[in-house]
């Protein structure tokens, strides 16, 4: 299990908390008690970000073929389009 630090904490051993990452340690930081963020080793990080990316790739390659509209097009029809009665766009 991850060990758990207030952000007070956390600052005052930035540097004990940045080496345990580097050896593979997650650190959860806290405010209030409430998990807020947390200090991770860069492989995890990269690993999040790759899975994001062939997670979009994914996504794009669905929806290869669908139709297109021009900025243009857009722009037009975002405009012509009147507000709802709660005074934001439908």
């Amino acid at each position: 299990m991850a060990e758990s630090l207030s952000i007070r904490e956390a600052r005052a051993h930035l540097a004990e908390v940045v080496t345990k990452a580097e050896s593979g340690e997650i650190t959860v930081i806290t405010r209030k008690g409430e998990r807020v963020g947390a200090v991770v080793p860069i492989e995890v990080l990269d690993a999040i970000e790759a899975a994001a990316d062939e997670l979009a790739a994914r996504e794009a390659e669905v929806h290869r073929n669908d139709p297109t509209v021009s900025m243009a097009e857009l722009l037009a029809d975002l405009f012509e389009s009147p507000p709802d009665s709660a005074g934001s766009a439908a």
